[in-house]
């Protein structure tokens, strides 16, 4: 009896072990599992939070890279390109951030070209930094030479009018001026003997006479000296294909002769038939050299 009951007691101190064991394996396992659980979690826990400070890190770049086109400045084509480079890099990981699932290793990835990524836009601001700073001294730098160069200019004209109105004196004071200027009346015989007359009905032509004062800036040289007649009634009697230039407009003119100006005392004359009949009344002629004035007389026909 002693034996069966030591036996009995023996078995059932097994049975006892062999649950313990069971039951510690259970919460072995159950805490394996546990454990494993939480950590994924936390893990992919982890893994959205970095994921979403990513997503936020690319739009605060594209906000920079943004900002840095507000800058009125002209890009260069190395920088167009970089730019352009970039642009498709955040689109690209936008993308990217956008799976659901994320991998250990794809999310290093991503966080090396955000790292990238934020490297190039700083660098980037501070080209285009340079590349304003560049550009305001060259404005700078072209508005001073504007400004020298609008005062040249400025100098240049007021030169150029000073030498305009310095030859215009030296032309006007070189030019020849007639004194004892006078007109007469003549009729002609059929021997061609000139008669002087005071009598329009009788008078066919007009002789001027003139002496040219000395002036030593006269170009000692052949002038051509021009001549106008002006009926009593104001008219000018001229042909209409004769002209040439005075005081700054173009005139027609009665009569032309070329003379050799050698600054003597010599006595000069220009005569004019008259196409028309002598009318009563005073004759007008005014003479010109030089592009000016030369003199003028009147002679009165009865």
């Amino acid at each position: 009896m002693l034996d069966q009951k030591v036996s009995g007691n023996s078995g059932d101190r097994n049975k006892i072990y062999f649950l313990i064991i069971v039951i510690v394996a259970l919460l072995g396992t159950n805490a394996y599992l546990y454990f494993r659980d939480k950590h994924d979690n936390e893990r992919f826990v982890t893994t959205n939070t970095e994921k979403d400070r990513l997503k936020l890190e690319v739009e605060k770049i594209e906000v920079e890279l943004d900002k840095v086109n507000i800058i009125n400045t002209t890009l260069t084509q190395k920088l167009l390109e970089e730019q352009k480079l970039a642009r498709q890099k955040i689109a690209e990981l936008k993308l990217a951030l956008q799976k659901s699932q994320f991998t250990q290793s794809e999310l290093a990835a991503a966080q090396t070209q955000v790292k990238e990524l934020r490297q190039f836009v700083k660098n980037f601001g501070e080209e285009i930094a340079q590349l304003h700073a560049e550009n305001d001294l060259l404005k700078i730098e072209r508005d001073n030479l504007i400004q020298s160069v609008n005062i040249i200019s400025e100098k240049a004209k007021k030169l150029e009018k000073k030498n305009t109105e310095l030859n215009n004196k030296v032309k006007t004071s070189a030019t020849l001026k007639a004194f004892n200027t006078e007109v007469l009346a003549y009729r002609v015989r059929n021997s061609g003997k000139q008669i002087e007359v005071n009598q329009a009905k009788t008078a066919k032509k007009l002789v001027v006479y003139f002496n040219i004062a000395p002036n030593p800036l006269a170009e000692k040289d052949f002038h051509k000296i021009y001549l106008r007649v002006f009926d009593p009634a104001g008219n000018l009697i001229a042909d209409a294909n004769n002209m040439f230039q005075a005081n700054n407009q173009l005139m027609q003119y009665s009569e032309m002769i070329t003379l050799a100006y050698k600054e003597d005392d010599a006595t000069y004359s220009i005569a004019w038939v008259n196409p028309r009949e002598f009318i009563k009344g005073t004759y007008n002629v005014i003479l010109y050299a030089d592009d000016a004035t030369m003199g003028q007389a009147a002679v009165e026909l009865k």
